[in-house]
């Protein structure tokens, strides 16, 4: 699939349409792993958007990096990294990245992956199980189980973790 996308650092104006983005993938993506009482919480738009706002305006969040891909103007996808938040030996974690269903597959997951986690530093990041097409990009980007497993509001994750990659000189 080729389309045409942009990505960009995230910006305060964003959080509405980073929110919308966000509720909607987490529908796509979690319908069945995660509660439908969760997923259809008529609260949980403008909660992402108070969320996003703090992540994008407030200095406690200053060490994050927040990236979106828009397609035709619209928002499709977002990604956000900073400081490993748990016991992983990886200094930068993914904390998330989705994109709509209806672009994946065409290099915008890994254009947001790269824009905000540099592609040779040591990263950890935490999937939910089961998730094969996420785990299977992951793998494809040099991310491996470390062994370590949660569960969060009834949805079991795994860790994966990428260690530093040697740059090759072409």
């Amino acid at each position: 699939m080729t389309i045409n996308f942009d990505v960009r650092r995230a910006e305060p104006m964003d959080a509405p349409s980073m929110a919308r983005v966000h509720v909607d993938t987490w529908r796509e993506t979690y319908r069945g792993l995660m509660s439908d009482a969760v997923l259809d919480d008529p609260t949980l738009l403008s909660w992402r958007e108070k969320f996003w706002t703090a992540a994008l305006t407030d200095p406690r969040y200053s060490q994050n990096s927040v990236a979106v891909a828009s397609h035709e103007g619209t928002l499709i996808g977002i990604a956000m990294s900073g400081p490993s938040l748990d016991d992983a030996e990886e200094p930068r974690q993914l904390y998330l990245l989705y994109t709509y269903a209806a672009f994946h597959g065409s290099g915008v997951g890994a254009a947001l992956l790269n824009a905000v986690l540099d592609s040779t530093a040591p990263a950890a990041l935490w999937v939910a199980d089961p998730n094969p097409r996420a785990q299977a990009f992951y793998q494809k980007n040099g991310f491996v189980a470390d062994g370590a497993v949660k569960t969060e509001d009834d949805v079991r994750s795994f860790r994966m973790v990428r260690r530093a990659q040697a740059t090759i000189d072409r």
